[in-house]
């Protein structure tokens, strides 16, 4: 429980971070700075002569008007553009769904129950051998899938059983780390995309330099420079959280299909024993 309390506190603080990321800008997108208005006729003289007309007032300079407020997620968007924007959905999307997977899989009710094993030897205590099989191959957990199959070629000796179990144990292994696996390789895939659009944007950014024929507004670089440093960003944040999460639950599945063996080859060498000898 507390395992999956800490994933679900990853989630809710990844959540916030996305939500801060669509709140709008508070300050007002910079204006270039309005023309100075035009310097004050200098003084008259004195004794102006009576016939001169006195000189038109100067029109006003318009106020400048601020631009439309702008949110962040807007903004990040035009600047990781439809390609980008794209990948990186589909990298979240995945890794969403691999995530909430892995953590419906691994945990202790789906791999090593703590009651399947009292029950598995309170059976053998009582002799119940055909009782304490059907307990196990009526179990969809791994250490159930495992003592079935040790059972089932305990017939063969105790040597047939555990190499039986052991090959069901490691199956199991083999698709809890697919599943895993798949969520590195999201962490591992997502920094990549992000340098590639960080490439992208700086070829955009130098080509309009070298095709300008007058130096190029700052504007036009900013377009490219944007795309360089978003796409990294959101590399980043998808790559964090997804190593960290399949790093924490490689460990945690790692101990449950240690305790998994060590239960298993403990209950089937109970079980063994109530097996008649065989006379040579």
């Amino acid at each position: 429980m507390r395992r999956v309390r800490a994933l679900f506190s990853v989630l809710l603080a990844v959540g916030v971070f996305a939500a801060l990321f669509a709140l709008p800008t508070t300050g007002v997108v910079p204006q270039p700075p309005v023309a100075a208005q035009e310097e004050a006729a200098p003084e008259a003289p004195a004794e102006a002569a009576p016939e001169a007309a006195p000189a038109a007032p100067a029109p006003a300079a318009p106020a400048a008007t601020p631009a439309a407020q702008k949110s962040y997620l807007r903004w990040t968007y035009e600047a990781l553009g439809f390609r980008y924007t794209i990948a990186f959905l589909v990298l979240s999307f995945a890794f969403f769904t691999l995530l909430i997977m892995n953590i419906l899989q691994v945990r202790r009710v789906n791999v090593c129950p703590m009651q399947l094993v009292e029950a598995f030897e309170a059976q053998v205590n009582e002799k119940q051998m055909q009782a304490a099989y059907e307990l196990a191959k009526n179990d969809p957990s791994v250490l159930g899938k495992c003592l079935a199959a040790g059972v089932e070629k305990i017939q063969g000796g105790l040597d047939a059983g555990m190499k039986a179990m052991t090959e069901v144990g490691e199956d199991e292994n083999m698709r809890m780390e697919h599943r895993l696996g798949y969520m590195g390789l999201i962490g591992t895939i997502a920094p990549m995309v992000g340098l590639l659009g960080t490439v992208d944007g700086m070829v955009k950014s130098f080509s309009v330099i070298a095709t300008s024929t007058s130096t190029p507004k700052p504007s036009e670089l900013a377009t490219g420079i944007s795309m360089a440093l978003v796409t990294t960003l959101a590399g980043l944040v998808i790559a964090i959280p997804a190593l960290m999460v399949f790093n924490l639950q490689k460990n945690y599945a790692i101990r449950l299909m240690f305790e998994t063996g060590l239960n298993g080859e403990n209950l089937l060498q109970e079980f063994a024993k109530l097996l008649p000898s065989k006379k040579p």
